[in-house]
């Protein structure tokens, strides 16, 4: 079972390792739904924490990619010490532009995030990361809306990618019983760790300690 916590900065990360996380998500601008962090901020979080990072590679709104600026932001990042990326992106079609994510691609461990939400067929979104290299889990609730809405989608997809899903986008405790149940062994949240679900309410160990007993141990 793993448990991943979005960080915003050192203070978050710390509160998410010490509530039992077994993963952070380090972004910026959540009112953009994540962006990349600055370089110093990925420095103070590998410098406050033990557990592995996977940094937001996400320099606009929206799903696409402008492989240039991204390059230049992954460099950066890079060399204040990123490790494993969080990433994804979608053509004008709203497919996965495959072609976008081989660009950017170079050895590391990453997370394909919720574009897949937004695609136009999540089928053929399934399929197209399939082989990439890399690739550990796709971050998904199951559609656009959340996983209050989404959750029959997830429940859907996880007997059959049942080893790189990753469920977040809205994740509360009520779910996870059934996500569980339909052989999810990987969960990620945001909001349900802050006091009052507020983005602007830093992460806290006891919420993190709760949904890491709700979840099962790693």
């Amino acid at each position: 079972m793993l448990l991943e916590i979005i960080a915003l900065d050192a203070a978050d990360a710390r509160a998410a390792q010490d509530g039992g996380a077994d993963r952070v998500e380090l972004v910026s601008d959540m009112a953009a739904d994540g962006l990349s962090p600055a370089p110093a901020t990925v420095e103070a979080v590998r410098a406050a924490v033990s557990i592995p990072v996977r940094v937001m590679l996400r320099t606009t709104p929206g799903f696409a990619a402008d492989v240039p600026s991204l390059r230049t932001t992954l460099r950066q990042l890079r060399a204040a010490g990123a490790a494993e990326f969080v990433l994804g992106f979608l053509d004008a079609g709203g497919a996965v532009d495959r072609a976008a994510l081989e660009a950017l691609l170079d050895g590391f461990p990453w997370t394909f995030h919720r574009a897949i939400d937004h695609a136009t067929d999540r089928a053929a979104a399934w399929r197209a990361l399939d082989g990439l290299p890399g690739l550990t889990s796709v971050l998904t609730a199951g559609g656009p809306e959340g996983m209050d809405a989404g959750l029959p989608g997830l429940l859907a997809d996880a007997p059959v990618h049942r080893s790189l899903l990753l469920a977040g986008g809205g994740l509360r405790e009520a779910h996870i019983p059934a996500l569980r149940q339909a052989g999810v062994r990987a969960f990620h949240s945001g909001t349900a760790v802050r006091p009052g679900g507020r983005w602007a309410a830093p992460v806290s160990p006891q919420l993190v300690e709760r949904l890491r007993q709700a979840i099962g141990p790693a």
